[in-house]
């Protein structure tokens, strides 16, 4: 199922054999670090199993989580030197690394694997807007919300449609990424938990009242 989400789903299976030729497995156990911000860019990642926190360091010593990838996503895509971000393994977490130089090449190699590429791009780039969107003017709750109703919506496409949430990453990364406190995350998800919006069960939270949660993230 991972495959149909990423940007393998638009190779042939030789074509995907080749690319696991090239693919080197790899594990990474929670809290272990794939790669940090700044770091030279050898090599490209597509996770296979597991979450990973994708962050920031600001040059105040502040983090700002900036994302969370999950099964079938690519991480390092972007042509640069350097990676723009840390990353680090929430919980067990497998990859399939590759070589930037040899990635490179089979991208030259198949321009319909450039075509994915360019759409996987083009689908960051509206996270980051909506990112953007998420820590203007909206409300703590609204920011929750949103968040929550985003991460339901990404386990769907892998396969995992569910009215229970997962929720791998800690309160304060979640604090970290709305641009929160972790007080006001805990509160939000108690007051959420208590107007029965949200039930918090173990690993994340059970989507009581759906119609409410769009109509407030609309």
């Amino acid at each position: 199922m991972v495959r149909l989400v990423s940007v393998c789903a638009s190779l042939t299976d030789d074509e995907l054999a080749l690319l696991e030729q090239l693919a080197t497995p790899t594990h990474f156990a929670s809290g272990d670090t794939l790669f940090t911000q700044g770091s030279e860019a050898h090599c490209v990642y597509n996770v296979t199993a597991g979450v990973v926190r994708l962050y920031k360091l600001l040059s105040d010593g502040r983090r700002q989580v900036v994302g969370f990838a999950l099964p079938g996503d690519f991480l390092g895509l972007a042509m640069r030197d350097a990676y723009g971000f840390s990353a680090d393994a929430i919980g067990d977490v497998a990859v399939c690394a590759f070589s930037r130089a040899a990635y490179t090449a089979l991208v030259d190699a198949k321009p319909h694997l450039l075509k994915r590429l360019h759409e996987f791009a083009t689908h960051e780039l509206t996270l980051a807007h909506e990112q953007m969107m998420l820590l203007g003017r909206r409300t703590a709750e609204e920011k929750l919300i949103c968040f929550l109703l985003g991460m339901q919506q990404r386990w769907a496409r892998l396969g995992k449609p569910s009215v229970t949430v997962q929720l791998p990453m800690t309160r304060q990364d979640i604090a970290d990424f709305l641009g929160l406190t972790i007080e006001t995350v805990s509160r939000t998800f108690t007051r959420l938990a208590k107007d029965k919006t949200i039930l918090i069960v173990p690993g994340g939270v059970r989507v009581m009242n759906p119609e409410r949660m769009h109509a407030v993230a609309a």
